[in-house]
């Protein structure tokens, strides 16, 4: 019998699993209900616990054998700040909060990888098994690293993997090197001297100074930056201190959001989005004020690591199933903080054709579950040979 086949065995109890997360999705580093069930889960199976890891965070420890080498998993817990419009029996319970990236499927799936190994331990050396918090901008990769992620539970390769409605059930797929843009969200304040409409003349215009930025910021992608190179750069949001239609405002906010696959053209960005906001702001007799904050480092895949990644998913699921070639994704995903210091790779497995995620009508489908849980054992189990 296969690794999927075991792992169906109890396929019933780890959808359950996933549809009660499902019902009762928790935001960022406020996964206590979560982590609790995990640890709950992870003991139940014999693994040995240790909770409070980056706030939240849970990491599962299982040995066999006497193999010094050690791997670590990586799942994510968080759900979304959105309303959920699914009818579904499990539908979210809580208003304004929603699993709509299937974090909950991530979870389960490695819970289910866990119970199979530790029911088997056909490996020779250590498991951690890594339920992270907070990955949707609430910086749940670096508390857990500013705990001590990796010296208190070393790894000598580390892997991750998301969902993907863009492939079948039993689908993978990978890349060498960047696969997810790193990410950046940006404030621009801008302070003029507020007017009545009627006479402009006598106030400074912080409305007119945002939209000039607003069209000068694009033009760091297009001339600043190489074809080459894939970015983007985003201004989501205008706020106003008025609300009036006869008042020329004091202060407007503008906002976005940065995405490349280079640390180095992340800095450089940042540095033109503050060069041109203040010099348009100061030309006009205004000041503008920049909050740059870099929120993802890109997903940087090792090409050894991904290979093997790559070459266990084929032996699970034969060739055909397994796609080499993944393109760059230019959403962000904080797995890369965790890149940077244990060589690793992250892969997408096949969500089914659907809504995709960060949509209110995004469901993970619990058909994925042994596939994902499956795959997650044979790494372990190739990898501590």
């Amino acid at each position: 019998m296969n690794t999927i086949q075991n792992i169906r065995k109890f396929h019933e109890d780890l959808t359950a699993f996933r549809q009660d997360l499902h019902a009762h999705p928790e935001l960022g580093l406020e996964e206590y209900r979560t982590a609790g069930l995990v640890a709950q889960k992870l003991r139940s199976f014999g693994i040995e616990v240790h909770e409070g890891v980056g706030k939240t965070g849970v990491v599962g420890v299982l040995r066999a054998g006497s193999g010094h080498r050690k791997i670590g998993l990586r799942a994510d817990m968080d759900a979304l700040p959105m309303q959920e419009e699914n009818d579904l029996p499990y539908k979210s319970t809580i208003a304004h909060k929603m699993h709509a990236c299937g974090h909950d499927g991530h979870t389960t799936m490695l819970l289910g990888a866990a119970q199979y190994l530790a029911q088997t331990k056909k490996f020779n050396g250590t498991v951690h098994f890594i339920f992270q918090p907070g990955e949707e901008g609430a910086g749940g990769a670096q508390a857990m690293l500013q705990d001590d992620l990796f010296t208190r539970f070393p790894c000598d390769a580390i892997f991750g993997m998301h969902n993907s409605p863009e492939l079948e059930i039993g689908e993978f797929r990978i890349n060498h090197g960047p696969i997810m843009a790193g990410g950046a969200f940006f404030d621009i304040a801008i302070t003029g001297l507020g007017a009545h409409a009627s006479r402009p003349e006598t106030g400074i215009d912080p409305i007119v100074v945002g939209a000039q930025i607003v069209l000068a910021l694009q033009t760091i992608l297009s001339r600043n930056i190489t074809a080459f190179e894939s970015a983007s750069l985003s201004v989501t949001r205008v706020e106003s201190s008025s609300s009036a239609y006869n008042v020329i405002p004091h202060h407007v906010v503008l906002g976005g959001t940065v995405r490349c696959f280079s640390n180095e053209i992340m800095e450089f960005i940042k540095k033109r989005v503050t060069e041109i906001s203040q010099g348009i702001a100061s030309s006009h007799g205004a000041e503008a004020k920049v909050d740059f904050k870099v929120i993802f480092v890109p997903t940087v895949n090792n090409k050894e690591k991904s290979d093997f990644f790559a070459e266990t998913a084929k032996i699970l699921l034969g060739e055909r199933n397994v796609k080499t070639n993944a393109k760059k994704l230019m959403g962000s995903e904080d797995f890369g903080f965790m890149l940077e210091h244990i060589e690793g790779a992250y892969g997408m497995i096949g969500n089914g054709k659907g809504f995709s995620p960060h949509h209110p009508n995004y469901n993970f489908n619990d058909e994925a579950i042994p596939y994902g849980a499956a795959l997650y054992a044979k790494l372990v189990e190739n990898f501590l040979t």
